[in-house]
């Protein structure tokens, strides 16, 4: 069950695939600056780079947060 509220009458928000910038894939959210989205999973797999921290995933977002930040929700590491 997701942690996050899914509105299936809108498409504001989506699940897309990214590269999340993190030095931990323990967390569940990250901040707008530390997603990079692109259109396929492919895409995303040619630029992610676990050396220099950069993981491929599926992401849900971006989300507003209750202070007010985007936050990008984890579906999946690829």
């Amino acid at each position: 069950m997701p942690k996050y509220l899914v509105d299936p009458e809108t498409d504001i928000v989506e699940r897309q695939y990214a590269v999340i910038y993190t030095p931990r894939k323990q967390r569940e959210r990250f901040p707008e600056n530390c997603v990079e989205v692109f259109p396929t999973q492919e895409e995303a797999l040619q630029h992610a780079d676990p050396a220099q921290n950069r993981h491929p995933a599926y992401v849900y977002g971006p989300c507003r947060s209750s202070e007010g930040f985007r936050l990008f929700y984890l579906v999946e590491w690829l």
